[in-house]
């Protein structure tokens, strides 16, 4: 890599290159999907319409030079009581969707509770409530010791998923604005093959481990840069940032939450604690009479089939001994990950900043690039034009004007590729440690299952297994004529 090979003769020869230094029943009759997916459609559309309609708390100043204040993309920081009110609403909505789920048991009130949600969390706080995003702040307080983490980031971050130890995915159900703004415009839900489903799976991990290593290396915040909804949510953004929304909300109609099942980071962290859950998501399994309807109505493929109890020769005999080859396989895949992320390391360097610089400086020092006094220069080899008002050369350009030495400027680059080479070893390895895993949990003989059941890992507790079990329903019934809320069977 060109910085690794001159940085050394770059030590001695750039000492002096500087000037100076710069210091129960719902109560809407509207039940249907028709119903809901209007109400969502009718209020993006006022919600892009509108545009924002808050008084500036200070006025800016008047410019008798006609000049025009930019129109701004994203909310100004909260005051810090404003903050804990929005934690405190953030536990509000947990408690209420761990009660919709599994005391009401009801699709109607799930919906309502995610509708509720959506207008809050997302179109009214612009998705600033968001428990995906906190990953990155708290990726970036365990690698920059400088940088203070507010407790309550650190609250969005940790509520969700202890509660996941406790109770399931019941955040996804019902308080997640990602989730619910997928969930409503869900009008045909296709079925996934299960083996297509494991493989895709597999893509929130590794979307988690690329963003933790940027977001710990002060490089980029990835997660909030391509979220699909948050220019819906803030009713602005580029053609771009609009077109990948609206992408994954046209998936939505056919594909059950897409970016959930098989991009959201955040999930794959959920995914991993629910499968631990001390509670989780049940139909009835004491007198389920497998009509699989729960699994034709689960638009996530998450209800698993019932399986018979193994022989006993299954475990002692060839069972383990293909677990055992693909444990072997697995131990492969993580030495594999970890050598990819060390090699990958110097590329995805190159997101920071700092590095990108300092490869600048390095090319024109050696004579690779021609020094920025033209008004474009051109990078060989790639032939890159890169104009004044690109900021590659603004940054050059305050490069040169600060007075910083180049050698400090190589030297910090190099400890920033450093913990790229880290981070990636680690990164690597973890995500070859899931891709083992999957493996053995194809290779391991199923736990016998008596009846059709949601997977604790894949089920967002949407309540949709509630209103299409035959059993559930007369359950429910009767116990709503004795005049008590329905609870969880057993």
């Amino acid at each position: 890599m060109i910085l690794l090979r001159t940085s050394a003769r770059l030590q001695g020869a750039a000492e002096g290159s500087g000037a100076c230094k710069a210091g129960g029943s719902w109560p809407w009759r509207w039940r249907g999907w028709r119903g809901w997916s209007l109400v969502l459609w009718v209020g993006l559309a006022l919600a892009m319409g509108c545009g924002a309609m808050g008084a500036e708390r200070f006025p800016p100043p008047e410019f008798e030079s006609g000049y025009t204040f930019p129109a701004t993309t994203e909310p100004g920081p909260r005051a810090g009581w404003m903050e804990g009110i929005d934690l405190g609403l953030f536990i509000l909505a947990l408690a209420a969707s761990v009660y919709v789920v599994y005391w009401r048991r009801s699709r109607a009130w799930i919906l309502g509770l995610a509708l509720v949600s959506l207008a809050y969390f997302g179109f009214y706080r612009k998705g600033c409530i968001c428990a995906v995003g906190s990953i990155q702040n708290v990726a970036l307080a365990l690698g920059d010791p400088s940088y203070a983490l507010p407790w309550t980031v650190l609250g969005f971050f940790l509520l969700p998923l202890l509660l996941a130890l406790v109770c399931g995915r019941t955040f996804c159900a019902g308080v997640c604005p990602l989730g619910a703004i997928q969930d409503v415009v869900l009008v045909r839900p296709l079925r996934v093959k299960p083996w297509l489903e494991k493989a895709l799976g597999t893509l929130p991990f590794v979307y988690l481990g690329a963003a933790v290593l940027f977001a710990a290396t002060g490089s980029a915040f990835v997660i909030c840069e391509y979220d699909p909804f948050v220019s819906f949510f803030r009713r602005s953004g580029t053609w771009d940032k609009l077109a990948l929304g609206a992408i994954f909300l046209a998936a939505g109609i056919w594909l059950g939450r897409p970016y959930c099942r098989f991009l959201c980071p955040y999930g794959a962290l959920l995914r991993v604690a629910s499968f631990f859950s001390r509670w989780k998501v049940t139909l009835t399994p004491q007198d389920c009479n497998q009509c699989r309807i729960c699994e034709v109505a689960c638009p996530f493929g998450a209800i698993e089939p019932p399986t018979a109890e193994a022989g006993p020769g299954a475990a002692a005999g060839g069972g383990r001994g293909r677990v055992a080859a693909w444990v072997g396989v697995a131990l492969l895949l993580v030495l594999a990950g970890a050598w990819l992320g060390w090699q990958s390391s110097g590329a995805l360097s190159r997101v920071h900043r700092i590095v990108r610089l300092a490869e600048t400086v390095i090319m024109q020092e050696t004579g690779l690039a021609p020094v920025d006094t033209e008004p474009a220069v051109v990078m060989p080899p790639t032939g890159v034009v890169l104009r004044n008002e690109d900021t590659p050369v603004l940054a050059l350009r305050a490069f040169r004007q600060g007075g910083r030495p180049a050698a400090e400027l190589v030297a910090e680059a190099m400890r920033i590729q450093s913990k790229f080479r880290i981070g990636g070893l680690v990164v690597g390895g973890l995500v070859g440690l899931v891709f083992g895993v999957q493996l053995i949990a194809l290779a391991w003989p199923p736990a016998p299952r008596p009846a059709y059941d949601p997977d604790p890992a894949g089920c967002v507790a949407c309540g949709r297994c509630y209103t299409y079990c035959p059993k559930e329903m007369v359950r429910v019934m009767r116990i709503q004529r004795k005049g008590t809320a329905p609870k969880a069977p057993g």
